[in-house]
């Protein structure tokens, strides 16, 4: 696992809010549900996908 991975306390209630390094972020009430979710949250976060639509053709060159 890479990046950072942040709990803070919200201002003005008793909750907590984890945010993972690709931005994600979950407020919850405590710091058990916070972690197992900032933990098990990274799980798929390998290579982004590949572009479903295709390449544009570009008009007037060969390849």
């Amino acid at each position: 696992m890479t990046g950072v991975l942040r709990v803070d306390w919200v201002p003005g209630s008793d909750r907590l809010r984890g945010t993972c390094h690709c931005g994600a972020t979950l407020v919850t009430d405590g710091p058990t549900e916070v972690w197992e979710w900032l933990l098990a949250h990274p799980v798929g976060h390998g290579a982004p996908a590949p572009d479903p639509r295709p390449e544009p053709a570009l008009v007037g060159v060969s390849r």
